[in-house]
């Protein structure tokens, strides 16, 4: 790199050479031979239009010229050192930014609201876009049109970092004047029952609930598709119908609606919620700070929760992954 056709390179070899006032010493600590050192002080000699060291006997010693040099090139590579090679401090306090998120409603929902509530008062100047769930949203990711992804495990990129907020399993939601939620949900019940479920996009892809039920021997009947999981809980009041919700969704709407919950009767895997950022990003302390805030609020908001998670095996996840990515390539911007 030069600047002004200095090359800026030179000015370490310069500062070591004012500093050891010996082309030997000097070629040590740059780990050069004494010729390329040499050379270097050369093209310096040459730039400058002054020897800057002199042979004084069995010593070199500055010359003026180079005596003013010395301060000044050292303040030039400390502030190059701590303005680029050293990231600054981050202070969530004074930080000003504006940060895009892609993330369902649910994610917002058990996650964000109350997550962004909590930012406020630590950082309030940071300001947040949140997009709704779109047809490609690695795609959206690669493209830099957002800056964090929150999404299910199942079908982040392999290519960009990414960290588990928080996991949830399933349960199924209904009226609670409806017959069938008096007593447990049995597997019968279930697929008698007419369903919302939610699909999303011009794609209409399906909830990973959805897919994973319709790969079972017995379908359910699908009455209404849902824009939205918020919407799923209104269009099972007062009818007979029932939805497979999100447990922490689900505990936030029966807590406010008169609504029953009940257990899913068969095993759905549950879902790991990932937050996930462009590798390019990796090491921007802002966005960092949000992952990790994010992930403190899901733990400190219900801390047992991922306790109530039945978990499954690294091996069986990974299948299952591999299944949704296969019947939904879109969603990873393949």
């Amino acid at each position: 790199m030069r600047f002004q056709r200095l090359d800026l390179n030179l000015l370490v070899a310069l500062d070591v050479l004012l500093s050891e006032r010996s082309v030997s010493l000097a070629a040590d600590r740059l780990c050069l031979s004494q010729s390329a050192t040499s050379s270097a002080l050369g093209r310096l000699r040459d730039y400058f239009g002054d020897e800057l060291l002199v042979v004084k006997g069995r010593t070199m010693v500055l010359t003026a010229r180079a005596e003013e040099l010395i301060e000044p090139v050292r303040l030039v590579l400390e502030q190059i050192r701590t303005t680029i090679a050293i990231a600054p401090d981050f202070d969530p306090a004074s930080c000003d930014r504006f940060i895009r998120l892609m993330a369902s409603d649910y994610s917002t929902q058990v996650l964000l609201a109350g997550a962004l509530a909590m930012l406020e008062a630590e950082a309030p100047n940071l300001r947040f876009e949140i997009q709704p769930m779109g047809d490609n949203p690695g795609d959206a990711l690669e493209r830099g049109q957002i800056d964090l992804l929150l999404t299910v495990d199942y079908v982040i990129s392999p290519d960009h970092p990414s960290q588990v907020l928080f996991e949830d399993d399933y349960v199924v939601v209904g009226d609670a004047a409806n017959p069938a939620l008096q007593g447990e949900m049995t597997r019968e019940k279930y697929f008698a029952l007419g369903h919302v479920t939610a699909r999303f996009g011009k794609s209409r892809t399906p909830a990973f609930d959805d897919w994973f039920v319709r790969r079972q021997k017995t379908q359910r009947r699908i009455e209404i598709v849902a824009p939205t999981f918020l919407s799923q809980p209104g269009l099972v009041l007062g009818t007979k119908r029932i939805a497979t919700m999100h447990r922490r969704l689900a505990t936030q709407v029966v807590a406010n609606l008169p609504l029953a919950l009940r257990e899913v009767p068969f095993d759905i895997p549950p879902i790991r919620e990932v937050v996930q950022w462009h590798i390019s990003n990796n090491n921007d302390r802002a966005l960092r700070w949000v992952v990790e805030r994010l992930a403190a609020f899901a733990h400190e908001s219900d801390p047992a929760a991922d306790a109530r998670v039945v978990p499954i095996a690294d091996a069986r996840r990974d299948e299952i992954a591999v299944h949704f990515q296969h019947d939904h390539p879109i969603l990873r911007g393949a």
